[in-house]
């Protein structure tokens, strides 16, 4: 049996709720597929099972939710943890620092473009209320980013989705492309920061 014959299994028992726990869970920072599940809703929206629209509404509605408790989270607790056990990841507190400045000056951008990283967007939700960032702005870009993220899935799926395993494969590899563009010009950003500095020094 194969991942879409389970998810069709527990589609035709759940019906919408598991795309809307499957998203919502994956995106609060549980090991759930939330992704793989929604592309999939997309797909059997193409055989009468679902209505395209309502699949987008619920991942939506899902993501959002799972985003602000990793939010709430991050903001209630989340400082605190990172301080003491990112030291396992190389996460400083002086790192953590320059990456709390850096969500400050560039945090809507970060919570919009990180919904489209798999794995980065539940760190994003989390460091987003570890940082401070204001709640009305981060559920403003959050929501925008869940739309964005939620309508594209669910038309992937909807359209491609008879060519599962390359569509699945080419989804994560966008993800991990856009995780590695975003580190680079971070990398860049603090270079030309740093060389701006020694020069004025001078």
């Amino acid at each position: 049996m194969n991942i879409l014959d389970t998810l069709l299994k527990l589609f035709a028992d759940y019906g919408y709720w598991i795309v809307f726990f499957g998203v919502m869970l994956e995106n609060a920072g549980i090991p759930v597929p939330g992704e793989t599940i929604l592309l999939a809703a997309g797909f059997f929206a193409t055989q009468g099972y679902f209505h395209l629209g309502a699949v987008m509404l619920i991942a939506m509605t899902g993501a959002v939710i799972g985003d602000n408790c990793g939010y709430w989270i991050g903001h209630r607790l989340g400082r605190s943890l990172l301080i003491r056990y990112g030291k396992y990841v190389f996460l400083t507190e002086q790192r953590f620092q320059t990456m709390e400045r850096f969500f400050v000056a560039h945090g809507d951008k970060t919570v919009l473009v990180a919904r489209f990283i798999t794995g980065f967007r539940v760190f994003t939700a989390l460091f987003a209320g570890a940082s401070h960032m204001s709640w009305p702005r981060f559920l403003c870009f959050n929501a925008l980013g869940a739309l964005i993220w939620s309508v594209t899935m669910a038309l992937l799926g909807f359209f491609f989705g008879r060519s599962w395993a390359l569509l699945e494969k080419w989804t994560k590899g966008a993800g991990v492309g856009l995780a590695v563009a975003g580190i680079a010009a971070f990398i860049i950003f603090k270079l030309v920061k740093r060389r701006r500095r020694i020069t004025e020094g001078q």
